[in-house]
């Protein structure tokens, strides 16, 4: 993988307060919505829980669009 792609790889990878605060949720709310299986998808990645930053702005669409129905 070259360097570029790596930076723009680690670049859309987001920890768990980095997701919440782009949320502008408490990281306490972003951990309850994953225990329920309601909010973004997030994985590990090792032992760190990290978001990709398209995936939570796919489920902050998803959410409008179920909101606007």
């Amino acid at each position: 993988m070259s360097d570029a792609r790596a930076t723009d790889v680690t670049s859309e990878l987001m920890t768990a307060g980095e997701a919440a605060s782009y949320l502008r949720i408490p990281l306490a709310t972003l951990r309850y919505w994953r225990h329920l299986g309601i909010g973004p998808a997030g994985f590990r990645l090792g032992r760190r829980l990290v978001y990709r930053r398209t995936d939570l702005d796919q489920w902050i669409s998803e959410q409008h669009d179920s909101q606007n129905r």
